[in-house]
């Protein structure tokens, strides 16, 4: 018995992870913060309506159909996206509030994640693994 589970082809993730980095260069380049809306946006409009722009203008130059791509867990990708909404959010609001330090450090993190990912390692993915294992754990422990 196979399960169907839904999934997003890998280059509309990796269209995904690039923009939020280079988003993020830019920001730091050029000290315009309205630059983390822009990915800030597309996650949330992806999160909350199921679509995403940066997807969406990427599944334009896709050469094969969707099916044929590598698949990425639609699930764990959703959770990536909470947490890079929620650096960018973070980051975002503490340049606005001249909290430059914690801007570098939610700006950075995110940065980091989106790279990392791009060259094949999900910090999200490792994350989220260790809190599902937690969660079994802690549900073994109990009489």
């Amino acid at each position: 018995m196979t399960q169907n589970t839904a999934s997003i082809p890998r280059p509309l993730v990796r269209a995904n992870q690039w923009f939020i980095f280079l988003s993020v260069i830019a920001t730091w380049l050029t000290d315009q913060s309205w630059i983390l809306v822009l990915p800030l946006t597309a996650g949330l409009l992806g999160t909350f309506f199921g679509y995403n722009p940066v997807m969406k203008v990427a599944k334009l130059f896709l050469t094969k159909k969707p099916s044929e791509y590598i698949p990425e867990d639609k699930e764990q990708q959703q959770f990536n996206q909470y947490i890079a909404i929620f650096l960018l959010a973070l980051g975002f609001m503490s340049y606005s509030f001249g909290w430059t330090s914690v801007a570098l450090i939610a700006t950075s993190l995110v940065a980091l994640a989106s790279f990392i990912a791009i060259l094949g390692f999900c910090v999200g993915c490792f994350i989220r693994f260790q809190w599902q294992q937690y969660r079994y754990r802690k549900t073994q422990d109990q009489p």
